[in-house]
């Protein structure tokens, strides 16, 4: 009311900002802008290579799985025997339980070593239940994993040799990182 008697207008300070920002920005133009680029988890491969071949030709894998609030996800790194790391990331565009999301990564990464034509496999993961159930040695029960485990194990049927290995969760840290980062 009293502002009004003698014609003052308010201007709020964040419009002064911005207008000061805008200023600055037009009195110190860029010399050279390059426009930003980012990047995908699963936009470009991206491989790792070393220069000497283990001699049994035998290809690795690490997968992981993960389902939370944020999201869910999956990761693979597939090693083939010259130690060139393969990875592979993927949000779900599904709900799922943590398990599920393990038999997803799993079923994934197989199917990754038979794009690569991979004939010996050795797979690596720290959750025990997915590796023992599918080693045999653990009984399936969960209504929602059966169809997953009955499709690795359909899929396994086409390598010459494949091995499932337990690993403490230190040792699976790269591939849990990049799950992490595929399911936000």
């Amino acid at each position: 009311m009293a502002l009004s008697e003698y014609d003052i207008l308010y201007v709020s300070q964040t419009t002064i900002k911005g207008s000061a920002l805008a200023e600055q920005l037009a009195y110190h133009p860029l010399t050279n802008p390059q426009p930003s680029s980012y990047e995908f988890l699963d936009e470009h491969l991206m491989v790792a290579a070393a220069d000497k071949a283990r001699p049994d030709n035998e290809w690795t894998m690490w997968f992981d799985g993960a389902s939370n609030i944020v999201g869910n996800g999956i990761g693979v790194v597939l090693i083939s025997p010259s130690d060139q790391c393969f990875p592979f990331a993927a949000k779900l565009g599904f709900d799922c339980t943590n398990n599920m999301a393990e038999y997803e990564a799993c079923t994934m990464g197989l199917l990754m070593a038979l794009e690569y034509q991979v004939k010996r496999l050795k797979v690596f993961r720290d959750l025990a239940l997915v590796i023992y159930q599918l080693r045999g040695e653990w009984e399936t029960r969960d209504a929602k994993l059966i169809p997953y485990h009955d499709h690795v194990r359909e899929i396994m049927t086409t390598f010459n040799t494949i091995m499932f290995c337990h690993v403490p969760r230190e040792e699976n840290q790269t591939v849990d990182t990049l799950t992490t980062l595929s399911a936000m």
